[in-house]
């Protein structure tokens, strides 16, 4: 089991031709996902590199395809009408890895979703969606995997499918920063704990998928046994993750919030980073998590430790 897409998940590229979209359209293909073809309005008709169909409309890449899932590699601008013909099409699975698009376009595209109960967008501005497959050959970035998904930009092979992992345990993770997804991979997978799936909400202040929706996806998923949760400062979400978890989550959470040293009103990185009240600091989100019984690390470095801790797991290697 899984959230939101596993192996039999079939994608398509918005954007297909274009420099970024061709080279991670490659990136997934070769992970293991089903892409089934692409998107670039004038060009259907005509293969991508890869030799998948291109399409002029999402709709007719859907009928031709059966699609149930999108990754959108358009330039800003396009990027809030591609999201919306996507929902049209019917597809329940929109990940848009674009960044910078328009703060108000954004405003625009979660109003019109309202109309699509169905339908779940993942960022923008993020790394993707995946659910790791199990190694089947090869080490490092020459793996071979079969049984995931790759939705995105991140490296799959860092990422271990629970039939992998050493311990038989999997967890969650969502987070608002790529590299710290990376990292809290990366530490459970040497750790010997998998990952059910990995979720990048993004950094923009205005997106698809939050914290609470994703923490409630992963308390009801069986093959989830707990949840690494990364913010960073900016916003009220993670305060607000804290109080559900605290009434509602019934596995561990793990958290870490990125920006201890930013100063106010500066905007750090993600357009949503930036600290515009005394609520919006690392520190007070730390507390406010702490207070509502949450695991917080005071660094990154300590993700994977302190989620084998919850766990209630002692690797070799790690010591109280």
């Amino acid at each position: 089991m899984a959230i939101l897409i596993d192996g039999t998940t079939r994608v398509i590229c918005q954007g297909i031709t274009g420099s970024s979209g061709s080279f991670h359209t490659k990136g997934c293909l070769e992970y293991g996902t089903q892409v089934v073809g692409g998107v670039t309005p004038g060009k259907g008709g005509q293969s991508d590199g890869n030799g998948l169909p291109i399409f002029d409309t999402v709709r007719s890449a859907v009928m031709e395809t059966g699609a149930n899932a999108t990754m959108i590699f358009v330039p800003p601008p396009f990027a809030a009408d591609s999201i919306l013909e996507a929902a049209e099409a019917g597809v329940p699975v929109i990940c848009c890895i674009t960044e910078g698009v328009p703060v108000q376009d954004m405003i625009r595209v979660r109003k019109r979703l309202e109309e699509y109960p169905q339908t779940v967008l993942i960022g923008p501005n993020c790394p993707g969606i995946i659910t790791p497959g199990r190694r089947v050959s090869g080490e490092g970035s020459a793996a071979v995997f079969e049984g995931g998904c790759k939705i995105g930009i991140m490296p799959g092979y860092i990422h271990t499918a629970r039939a992998d992992a050493s311990t038989g345990k999997a967890v969650g993770i969502i987070s608002r920063s790529g590299t710290l997804t990376y990292e809290a991979v990366w530490q459970t997978s040497v750790l010997g704990i998998g990952q059910s799936t990995c979720v990048g909400i993004g950094g923009d202040p205005v997106r698809g998928l939050g914290f609470i929706e994703l923490l409630e996806m992963f308390n009801e998923d069986p093959e989830t046994d707990g949840i690494v949760m990364i913010g960073e400062i900016g916003g009220t979400d993670e305060a607000e993750a804290g109080h559900w978890i605290q009434s509602h989550a019934v596995k561990p959470v793990t958290a870490f919030i990125a920006g201890r040293t930013a100063p106010p009103g500066k905007r750090m990185g993600h357009a949503g980073a930036i600290i515009g009240g005394a609520d919006d600091t690392a520190e007070a989100k730390m507390e406010a998590l702490r207070g509502c019984g949450v695991d917080v690390c005071e660094s990154p470095a300590e993700l994977g430790v302190s989620m084998c801790r919850a766990l209630g797991l002692e690797p070799a290697g790690v010591t109280q």
